[in-house]
């Protein structure tokens, strides 16, 4: 089979190119993932689609396609939504505290799955970072599920959730630029019912914290979680992790079943700090390994857009996972406790 008739769809430049529909892009992504297709004709959708940019039909049928071919655990058994923390970019400037949002989030009894690489080159990742705590990764739904039974966040390598995933995110490293690959691991999920094109089967089981570090995706997330009917929060990430800037409060949009939550959203905070929380002076895995457990003991306290976050979070797992129930309203105190 080929994929020649969509690349010369998608692929006659910004402003002559046509969008695909949800079912042509899930064959069009089925065929990538399975193989099916040359390297050059993957690199040239790669290429075509970071000209023209994803629409939100479009990634709801990548993301049908690659939620096929994915690694799928079963649900907490406490019922509660798991929490999915996709960590792609790692730290090169400022410490990298994806894995304190998620140590937080489990300790407050919220299953919490992080998914990336081992490593990024020239980046601190998340991994790095888990190992070091002495957290490694795990590698099946088993041990996912053993993890979480513990109260403990389960780190899976892309490799292990998703290996056709990981070999297109691998093409950036020949071509040099991100592709559809890299937005849909932001947004990935399991979903019973993964081949609906149109990407409204969501398991009800999931809540994602979607992260976005240029204006014009967070038009396009956000109107695919509004069409697609998603529980999720999208913030800008701090250099491209799912965190909240322990700088500042950034805008966290809530979203349950597609509707964005104004009493669970946090608005940005404005204007100018009057003093810093206290940080890792450096970012390396050692440093931010040490920072995190620091915090974690009670030694340094949680930075408070951090502690605003999994505050958010928390209340909307207890509104997705019983709509009847109250939101708590977690303080920060419960955070640091």
């Amino acid at each position: 089979m080929s994929i020649s008739k969509y690349i010369r769809e998608i692929g006659r430049g910004k402003d002559g190119a046509r969008s695909l529909s949800a079912e042509q892009a899930q064959d069009l992504m089925t065929q990538v993932l399975d193989g099916r297709v040359t390297d050059l004709e993957v690199g040239a959708f790669a290429l075509a689609m970071r000209i023209k940019g994803e629409t939100p039909g479009e990634l709801a049928g990548f993301l049908a396609a690659t939620q096929a071919h994915c690694l799928a655990p079963r649900p907490h058994a406490s019922a509660c939504p798991a929490v999915w923390l996709p960590s792609y970019n790692g730290a090169r400037k400022l410490a990298n505290l994806t894995p304190l949002l998620a140590l937080l989030l489990a300790r407050e009894g919220a299953p919490v799955l992080v998914h990336g690489p081992l490593s990024e080159p020239g980046r601190v990742s998340t991994a790095e970072i888990f190992q070091a705590l002495g957290r490694p990764h795990v590698d099946s739904a088993a041990a996912i599920e053993l993890a979480w039974q513990r109260g403990e966040p389960a780190f899976v390598p892309t490799e292990v959730l998703c290996p056709p995933l990981a070999r297109l995110l691998a093409v950036r490293r020949v071509v040099g630029l991100r592709n559809s690959g890299h937005t849909v691991a932001k947004v990935l999920h399991p979903a019973a019912g993964a081949g609906n094109a149109a990407g409204h089967a969501t398991c009800p089981a999931t809540f994602r914290v979607v992260n976005h570090t240029h204006p014009e995706y967070a038009g396009l997330l956000t109107r695919f979680l509004t069409e697609t009917g998603a529980n999720a929060m999208l913030l800008r990430g701090t250099e491209g992790e799912p965190v909240a800037d322990a700088r500042r409060t950034p805008r966290m949009d809530v979203f349950c079943n597609g509707e964005r939550s104004e009493t669970l959203s946090v608005p940005a905070r404005e204007g100018v700090l009057t003093h810093l929380p206290e940080l890792p002076r450096e970012c390396d895995v050692a440093a931010t390994a040490a920072y995190i457990g620091a915090v974690l003991q009670g030694s340094l306290p949680v930075p408070e857009s951090i502690a605003l976050q999994v505050s958010a979070i928390l209340r909307t797992l207890d509104q997705i996972g019983s709509p009847t129930a109250a939101p708590r309203h977690v303080t920060h105190d419960e955070t640091h406790a």
